[in-house]
């Protein structure tokens, strides 16, 4: 009986003490890249464009293939536009376009920077060819780069007819009432 009581205190002072194994510290890359995403952010608005570009790149290194890779693509090439190098820019602006291609915002950038690299005409005849549905949102914006809004107005809108489901539709359709209050005010 002593010695049953003797184990049952034992067991109880271990279950009521309240041990429990440390912590291990996990390294999460995700976490890591998110971070060095924003310090790049923060390099950019204090005009260091140099150290924003190394830290977005320290972001896609750590994070390579994944919707928030595009983010971190994007940023370079805004970083790039900046200083005045849209042949820089352009590389990082088709990766996150390929990385995720539901983002106006991206095709908006990449078109802008075409516009810089004086190939927004050689590129208007290479998304002219049938294919993808989403080439007609980058052939929408290149028709307003080059000055004929109304052809990317009609390109836009007749995307946003036959893809009315996708997630970069109603941001198309903000830039065609966008455009359409630049031909109004002409």
């Amino acid at each position: 009986m002593k010695k049953g009581l003797i184990i049952l205190l034992l067991f109880l002072s271990f279950a009521a003490s309240g041990y429990r194994k440390p912590d291990v510290y996990v390294i999460d890359a995700t976490k890591n890249a998110y971070l060095h995403n924003n310090m790049g952010l923060r390099y950019m608005n204090e005009r260091l464009y140099y150290a924003a570009i190394q830290e977005f790149k320290i972001a896609i290194s750590l994070n390579p293939n994944t919707q928030a890779t595009a983010v971190y693509y994007n940023n370079i090439g805004d970083a790039y536009m900046a200083i005045g190098y849209p042949d820089m820019a352009r590389q990082p602006y088709e990766d996150a376009v390929k990385q995720y291609s539901l983002n106006f915002q991206y095709y908006q950038d990449l078109a802008k920077c075409y516009k810089a690299l004086g190939l927004v005409n050689s590129k208007i005849k290479e998304y002219s060819r049938e294919g993808n549905a989403l080439n007609k949102v980058m052939l929408g914006l290149l028709y307003a780069e080059s000055g004929n809004l109304k052809r990317g107005i009609i390109t836009l809108d007749e995307f946003t007819m036959s893809e009315p489901d996708l997630l970069i539709t109603p941001a198309v359709k903000q830039h065609i009432k966008e455009l359409v209050k630049q031909i109004d005010d002409l």
